[in-house]
C-alpha cells in the first residue's frame, strides 16, 4: 500500500490520544471507525482480522522510511529500550517531559536520566541546537534518535558529548555515537522548574534538607531557594530516585503485555484508570468487521 497524504494522516491519528481514550472509556472508537476508513485499511485487512491487526498494520506502513512520524520513533524505543534493554519494573519512562519551553520527547530514568529527542523524517531541525542544550540542564545523557535523511546532519551539528542513534529502514535502533554520562552538568534550578512541587520537597528531604512548613502561597519561593543550593551530582541521583517512583508504570504492565506492540507507547503515555484496561483489550480483540459499525 501506497498511502496518499490524507491516508497518511489518518493512519498517524490511529494512534492518538483520542482513539485509545474512547477504547478505554466505551470499549468501542467512533473515530477509529472513520480513521480506518480513511486510510483505506479494510483494503489490506483479512476478512478475520481483529482491530489489534489493524493497528499492527498500520503502524507497518508507517515504519516505511518515507512515512515514518514520531510515534513510529516512539514504539522503536519503547520496544527496543524500556522493554527490550530495561523493563517497568526498574525502569521509567515519561513522553514528553517539559523542559523551558522545549518539551522533551522520550525520557529514560533507569540508573542515570537519559533523554532521547526524535528527529523523524518529517521533521525540522532548526530549534535542535536549542533543544540539546536546554536537555542539558535536566538530563545527565542526551541521544538524539534520527532517519537516515538526518543522522549526518545531526552528528555534525551536536557536541560530542551528545549521543546520536539511527533509526534503520527495518526500524533496528543504531548508536552512531555514544553519549556520555555527565549529571554534574545538570542545573539545579531548570530540575525545579521542570518538576512537581511534591517532588521538589521530597528530593529535598532526601538530601537532607529541611522543608519548613509554610502557606502554598510562599512554598514555591521556599523550595527553589533551597534548591538552587544543591549539588547536580546528589541531585541527579535523587531526581532519578523520586521520579521513577512517582512516575512508575509498573502498574501499567499487565495491560502493556495484552496489547500489540504497536499499541504499547500509547498504554504508556496515555493516561486512563485502571477500570478503563480491561475494555481497551476486549476492543483490539474485536473484529474490524464489528469495530466498523462502532458508533
Amino acid at each position: 500500500m501506497a498511502p496518499n497524504s490524507s491516508q497518511l494522516s489518518a493512519l498517524s491519528r490511529l494512534f492518538s490520544s483520542s482513539v485509545f481514550r474512547e477504547l478505554g472509556a466505551r470499549g468501542r472508537s467512533p473515530l477509529f471507525s472513520r480513521l480506518i476508513r480513511e486510510a483505506s485499511l479494510l483494503d489490506i485487512c483479512r476478512p478475520s482480522a481483529r482491530v489489534a491487526d489493524a493497528f499492527e498494520a498500520a503502524l507497518t506502513i508507517l515504519q516505511n522510511g518515507e512515512h515514518r512520524d514520531e510515534y513510529v520513533y516512539k514504539a522503536a524505543l519503547t520496544q527496543n529500550v524500556l522493554l527490550g534493554t530495561h523493563t517497568l519494573r526498574t525502569a521509567c519512562m515519561i513522553n514528553e517531559f517539559r523542559v523551558a519551553d522545549c518539551k522533551a520527547d522520550t525520557v529514560i530514568l533507569n540508573g542515570t536520566a537519559v533523554v532521547y529527542e526524535i528527529k523523524s523524517e518529517r521533521d525540522s531541525l532548526a530549534r535542535l541546537e536549542k533543544q540539546v542544550e536546554t536537555y542539558k540542564k535536566v538530563f545527565s545523557k542526551v541521544f538524539v534518535i534520527a532517519g537516515e535523511n538526518h543522522v549526518e546532519t545531526v552528528r555534525d551539528m551536536t557536541p560530542k558529548d551528545v549521543g546520536v542513534m539511527y533509526l534503520s529502514k527495518r526500524n533496528n535502533i543504531s548508536e552512531v555515537r555514544s553519549a556520555r554520562d555527565r549529571p554534574g552538568r545538570i542545573c539545579p534550578l531548570s530540575v525545579f522548574e521542570s518538576i512537581r512541587m511534591s517532588e521538589a520537597r521530597e528530593i529535598l528531604q532526601r538530601l537532607g534538607v529541611s522543608v519548613p512548613q509554610v502557606p502554598n502561597t510562599v512554598l514555591h519561593g521556599v523550595l527553589r531557594e533551597k534548591f538552587v543550593k544543591l549539588r547536580p551530582v546528589d541531585l541527579h541521583f535523587e531526581m532519578v530516585r523520586t521520579l521513577k517512583r512517582t512516575r512508575n508504570l509498573l502498574p501499567l504492565a499487565q495491560l502493556v503485555h495484552r496489547l500489540p506492540p504497536s499499541l504499547r507507547p500509547a498504554a504508556l503515555y496515555v493516561r486512563m484508570k485502571k477500570a478503563d484496561h480491561e475494555r481497551v483489550v476486549r476492543a483490539v480483540s474485536t473484529s474490524v468487521r464489528e469495530a466498523m459499525k462502532w458508533t
